[in-house]
Order: C-alpha cells, then sequence, then structure tokens
C-alpha cells in the first residue's frame, strides 16, 4: 500500500519542514508514503466570495489532476465537517486499505478550503480536530497520526495508547 499526500501550498517554514521530514522518514519502512505539493492559486489582495470559489475550483481541479483514480487509490480529503477518527480507528482504516489492496491519496486543501467537486469525490471526509488549523501544522500532525496508526498496526512501542 501507497499513500500520496496530495497537499496545496508549497515552501513550508522549516520548523514544518524538519516535523514532517522526521515522521516521513520514520514511517517509510511500515508504509510508503509520498507528498505531492500543488500550488495554490494566486489570490487577490481582497478577494470576493467569487474568488474565493474560483480558488478552490482552481487548486481542485489540480488535487483530482493528481489523484490517479484509475489506479485503486482511494481518495481521503481532510474536511472540518468530515468523520472525526481516533488513532485506532484510522489504524484500522489504514488495515482495512491494506487488506484490499488500495492506495491512499490524502488531501490537504488550500487555505480556503476544497472544492465542492473533490469532496463529491472524496471516498472518506475526515477531520482531524474540530480546531481550525493552519495549514502547514497539518502536514505535520496528519504525519504524526499516520506514523502512530501505523506503529500500531505494526505493534510498535511508540503508541501508549490503552
Amino acid at each position: 500500500m501507497k499513500v500520496r499526500i496530495l497537499t496545496v501550498g508549497t515552501k513550508m517554514p522549516k520548523w514544518v519542514q524538519t516535523g514532517f521530514d522526521e515522521y516521513f522518514k520514520r514511517i517509510q519502512p511500515m508504509l510508503s508514503t509520498e507528498i505531492v505539493e500543488i500550488a495554490a492559486a494566486k489570490r487577490a489582495k481582497n478577494p470576493s466570495k467569487a474568488n474565493l470559489a474560483q480558488y478552490r475550483e482552481q487548486e481542485g481541479q489540480a488535487i483530482l489532476a493528481a489523484h490517479q483514480a484509475s489506479s485503486r487509490e482511494q481518495l481521503w480529503v481532510l474536511d472540518v465537517k468530515g468523520k472525526m477518527l481516533s488513532t485506532e480507528g484510522l489504524a484500522e482504516k489504514l488495515a482495512d486499505s491494506m487488506q484490499q489492496g488500495d492506495d491512499i491519496a490524502l488531501v490537504i486543501g488550500g487555505a480556503d478550503g476544497v472544492s465542492p467537486e473533490v469532496l463529491a469525490k472524496a471516498d472518506v471526509k475526515w477531520s482531524l480536530s474540530a480546531l481550525t488549523l493552519p495549514h502547514p501544522l497539518v502536514r505535520v500532525v496528519l504525519m504524526e497520526q499516520l506514523y502512530r496508526a501505523m506503529s500500531i498496526n505494526h505493534n510498535h512501542p511508540y503508541h501508549r495508547g490503552n
């Protein structure tokens, strides 16, 4: 199984890259992981609601173009209105996908959210938290949670949950 993180935005701060890289390195023996950065739409200084919808649409088209739908790659979209999962629940979903032979494209949308088209095509809509998190931090939290879930699935002592 392979997980590809399709994320809108490039040029992350050094602290984000350092945190992401640490968990990215740790997870590789357990789960092949790749990051695909998608350029954010160029934004106006004072965008209108129509502009914001246009940005979501443009980024959504790029996300869907990067998604390998024909190769049994499930589309998991991070969405504040999505289903909350415990770390153990995430471990179970990853194990199920592995058993079925599916790959996963995990989407971190842009600053203005994810387009309706991407949400409509999502196999899973997952909320990391009810909190609003900055997109750079989401990269780090997501990688840590993937690593923690895979450590559960591989009986690794990293996760010390119940």
